[in-house]
């Protein structure tokens, strides 16, 4: 007997977790989440779930600690309720920055996360663009890892003008991997930007590796939060004359003062996908992708027990 494909969604983006159910033509399921007066959450179905092929689409977006219990609590009912299997969706991997000790007395949350969600009961878990692709490797359960890279691709093809005068941008180092990749990809040449990190909302820019004269600068990188790293990027790139700036992300955090300075930077336009819900002021800046088709797409793969290694790159 086939298990039926239900689809529930935590507090984070319900947009999108719609957006998924609309896709696949099935209908999102209903569930609650109440706050108790002692600050205590409450998570409940309001249907059955018994051998069920239950997927629960959860970001780790602020307030990221709400939503992760409400997540390990809506796997743990899940499992409570004599789901056949659960699978965990997490488009935006919150704690994927701490991937390593790279102080003393700290915790790898990451893999603390990942040890959570396990321990709650998940079967698989789908994420997408791990800030760190190594905390994968934190999981002893099956992960699938999406990346944007196409969705991004499409944009810049589409919203740039003269794209043969462009060139991809890291706005760091580390980024090197993922900006070659579109690169390749779109046909252009790569540049990246040498940069120091003082905090966690502070960097500094030492220089530009690459030409950038004369050309559209495609800044890709795989997370946008507070944007200091985006404007001093757009700052170095105009000093080494680009003529225009663009920037796409997979995951558009948007705090603090993000929207503040990216509206005072000079760059053209700023776009990132639909993995965290944007609640703020519309932006003309500002453009949001789509990867709602990408998940449902992975979500019906998985759940037909076919592969969706073609849908990582």
């Amino acid at each position: 007997m086939d298990r039926p494909l239900m689809i529930f969604s935590g507090q984070s983006n319900v947009p999108l977790a719609q957006e998924i159910a609309d896709n696949l033509g099935v209908p999102l399921g209903k569930s609650s989440t109440e706050r108790f007066a002692n600050d205590c959450l409450f998570v409940r179905y309001e249907q059955s779930l018994r051998e069920g092929d239950v997927f629960i689409i959860q970001s780790l977006t602020p307030p990221v600690q709400d939503h992760l219990v409400e997540l390990l609590m809506m796997i743990d009912a899940a499992k409570s309720s004599s789901a056949a299997r659960v699978t965990a969706v997490i488009p935006y991997y919150a704690y994927a920055r701490s991937d390593k000790k790279d102080a003393p007395r700290i915790s790898i949350t990451a893999r603390l996360v990942a040890d959570l969600i396990q321990t709650a009961g998940a079967d698989r878990v789908l994420t997408m663009t791990l800030h760190s692709a190594q905390v994968h490797g934190f999981f002893k359960i099956p992960v699938d890892h999406l990346s944007a890279e196409l969705v991004i691709a499409n944009y810049f093809a589409t919203r740039v003008d003269q794209l043969e005068n462009a060139v991809i941008v890291a706005p760091d180092a580390g980024d090197l991997k993922r900006a070659s990749a579109l690169a390749r990809r779109l046909a252009l040449p790569l540049a990246f930007i040498d940069k120091q990190r003082l905090s966690d909302t502070e960097v500094t820019s030492r220089g530009l590796v690459g030409d950038v004269k004369e050309k559209t600068a495609l800044i890709i990188d795989d997370e946008v939060s507070t944007a200091g790293t985006l404007v001093q990027a757009v700052d170095v790139l105009k000093q080494n004359g680009a003529e225009a700036v663009y920037a796409a992300f997979t995951h558009g955090v948007y705090v603090g003062p993000a929207i503040e300075r990216i509206e005072r930077s000079p760059i053209v336009e700023v776009a990132a996908t639909n993995t965290c819900l944007y609640k703020g002021q519309p932006s003309p800046k500002l453009q949001t992708l789509s990867v709602g088709p990408l998940f449902a797409e992975a979500i019906w793969r998985t759940h037909r027990g076919e592969s969706v290694s073609s849908l990582f790159t």
